[in-house]
């Protein structure tokens, strides 16, 4: 995590067997390359097998850091606030490490922009 430290950050919990987790992934991938120069971070946290994101990064590569949680991931979750247990669920950070917003259900182009807008005005 010290190599998100000072920058936005948005921790993102998916599954390969979630479809809104898969469908929610390409967006993420176009804002981390078009905000990368801007610092911004993104993180997605694999609830999954190792080998089903193996499986999948091949077919759907990502430019950001993808990690593995495995079932503690869900332990995780909801130690930030997704008490269902739901995914996808997104945890947005601002710079200094404070927690802008957290979302459960797959993230949309206007919730990017707003986190944005957030850290773009700090």
């Amino acid at each position: 995590m010290k190599d998100f430290m000072g920058k936005p950050l948005l921790v993102n919990f998916w599954a390969t067997w979630c479809p809104p987790c898969v469908e929610e992934l390409p967006l993420l991938d176009r804002f981390w390359r078009e905000n990368a120069a801007k610092k911004a971070e993104i993180l997605a946290l694999a609830i999954d097998q190792p080998s089903a994101v193996k499986k999948f990064l091949l077919r759907q590569p990502l430019g950001f850091p993808v990690g593995l949680a495995g079932l503690g991931g869900t332990e995780l979750a909801k130690s930030l606030g997704n008490s269902a247990g739901g995914l996808p669920f997104s945890v947005f950070f601002n710079a200094d490490g404070s927690i802008w917003r957290q979302k459960l259900g797959q993230l949309t182009p206007e919730d990017l922009a707003q986190w944005q807008t957030s850290w773009s005005k700090a």
